[in-house]
């Protein structure tokens, strides 16, 4: 059971994920948290503006922690959280002050990583305070001691092997037992002890490495909605909730900018055969949206309209390519020097149109790219995708979606790669109207089920 920052805010909210917890006792759950609300965003704070601001956020984190331990536990408990609190704000202190040293204080390093991991270690101290006082035997786990990773700073990848080891060896006796096992998620260290994060977002694939591990019968992602949605709810208020999908639907909508789910989430569970099911704890009778490897043949042929914005649109030309092999070959060599994944692509045989969404090495990925082509890039784009298994069933889907897009400048489009969605580039301000034509076209006058057989 994995609990977002949304779902362990404050007293209210975590108060509500102990009794979610405690109605499901029997079922044996491991917890994994992520931070309390805003406070990744304020440990970040700290390294921007003066010395006074770093104090300011840090005594926010320390604030909304008290405040929730003395609601949810009693006396004695709530004085032992508040010194390991403090131990952890001193930490804390001490990490932002040697990043504000340096001149690039947010850049990856170890140190930002240890400073980012201190949310995870105060809210997972607490749930398991919460949870003890309520009568459940509740083990605080520190994850940084179970998963493994390489050494690479701002967003590691799991060493598998050492990591199920070690969650096999220490949460699963407990779990036997009959505790209730509650880590942090998002955190880590590498195999030298030196702490690393699984990046934003990481707690959700704590959460399947952890069930995968330990062969759990579900992984439920608590949020605060009602699953996965067919669109972004602030965008479309007639989105509704999912109540099954793929894992090849789910991954296409998580990677292209569904807001529900980390992209890594639901690879190692549902590659174990472990379903993924998506919740709410602000409504926790909803049904949610269950992830499986392979959904059943017949349902709605698009599933979801997604976005990702800020997108950098790169053209690349080079006619000195014509009739030469390793153009493709060398352009992502480039993408790839630099660490930068892209996301869409579309080629001719002299030329190449790509798109990114991190702009931090965009000016040098130029720079080599000049040196044998023509480059141009082109920043207020954004993708906009239609997801579902039945796309690759059913004619005339493309059709349907430029109807949906008259009068909009399409940019680049994507059909076939996955199979499973249409994606293509529009400028931003058209992203709004886009979406919620697309929603109107697909959900509010989609007719019955396709068969796929």
């Amino acid at each position: 059971m994995k609990f977002g920052g949304t779902s362990v805010a404050g007293p209210d909210a975590i108060d509500r994920v102990c009794r979610i917890i405690g109605a499901r006792a029997a079922r044996r759950p491991v917890v994994i948290v992520s931070a309390m609300g805003k406070t990744t965003d304020l440990l970040l704070a700290c390294l921007a503006g003066p010395t006074s601001a770093c104090r300011t956020a840090l005594a926010s984190v320390r604030d909304c922690a008290a405040k929730a331990a003395e609601a949810l536990l009693g006396e004695r408990a709530a004085g032992d959280f508040l010194s390991s609190l403090d131990r952890i704000l001193r930490d804390a202190t001490e990490l932002a002050e040697r990043l504000r040293s340096r001149g690039r204080p947010q850049a990856p390093c170890t140190d930002l990583d240890a400073l980012l991991a201190c949310g995870e270690r105060i809210s997972s101290r607490l749930v398991a305070a919460a949870l003890q006082r309520r009568g459940l035997d509740a083990a605080h786990l520190d994850a940084r001691e179970l998963f493994v990773t390489e050494s690479r700073p701002g967003g590691a990848a799991v060493d598998i092997e050492p990591t199920r080891g070690r969650l096999r060896e220490v949460a699963l006796p407990l779990v036997e037992s009959g505790r209730v096992p509650v880590m942090g998620g998002f955190i880590a260290r590498d195999s030298t002890g030196a702490p690393t994060t699984l990046g934003r977002g990481g707690s959700d694939y704590s959460a399947s490495l952890a069930g995968a591990a330990l062969g759990a019968q579900e992984v439920q992602i608590w949020t605060d909605v009602d699953g996965v949605m067919t669109a972004d709810p602030s965008l479309v208020a007639s989105a509704r909730s999912l109540p099954l999908l793929s894992m090849r639907e789910a991954s296409e909508l998580a990677y292209f900018g569904g807001r529900v789910l980390h992209p890594a989430t639901m690879l190692p569970a549902v590659r174990d055969g472990i379903p993924v099911r998506v919740l709410n704890s602000m409504r926790p009778e909803a049904r949610g949206t269950l992830i499986v490897k392979d959904a059943p043949d017949s349902g709605p042929v698009v599933k979801a309209v997604v976005y990702k914005e800020s997108i950098i649109l790169i053209d690349i030309h080079s006619t000195r390519m014509l009739m030469a092999h390793g153009f493709l070959a060398r352009i992502f060599d480039v993408f790839d020097r630099h660490e930068t994944p892209v996301d869409m692509v579309s080629t001719s045989e002299v030329s190449v149109s790509l798109t990114v969404d991190r702009p931090e090495a965009v000016n040098a990925i130029l720079a080599d790219l000049q040196s044998f082509a023509q480059v141009q890039a082109t920043t207020g784009k954004a993708i906009v995708c239609v997801v579902g298994e039945g796309i690759r069933y059913t004619p005339g889907i493309a059709a349907r979606v430029f109807q949906a897009l008259r009068g909009v400048r399409v940019r680049m489009i994507s059909l076939g790669a996955s199979r499973v969605n249409v994606g293509f580039v529009v400028d931003e301000h058209h992203l709004k109207g886009c979406v919620r034509s697309l929603h109107s076209t697909f959900f509010e006058r989609e007719g019955p089920g396709v068969s796929r057989g």
